[in-house]
């Protein structure tokens, strides 16, 4: 399989009131549908337990070589 065209992270929000940033855990990767017509194949890591909001962006140099 190719190296996927994005990263899926689940994106966990601060307490309200706190100074921390957002906190941004890996759960998977993303390609381009194989048939076509502009949708995604999101493929997450085994094991993982997800709830709250994902983002998908493009995989930054040191992580262009992770396939899932």
């Amino acid at each position: 399989m190719s190296n996927p065209t994005h990263i899926a992270y689940v994106v966990i929000p601060p307490k309200p009131g706190s100074n921390k940033k957002a906190f941004w855990r890996r759960v998977g990767a993303v390609w381009p549908h194989p048939k076509g017509g502009g949708g995604f194949d999101v493929v997450i890591d085994d094991q993982i337990s997800i709830t709250g909001r994902i983002v998908c962006t493009q995989p930054k140099e040191d992580e262009a070589e992770v396939t899932s």
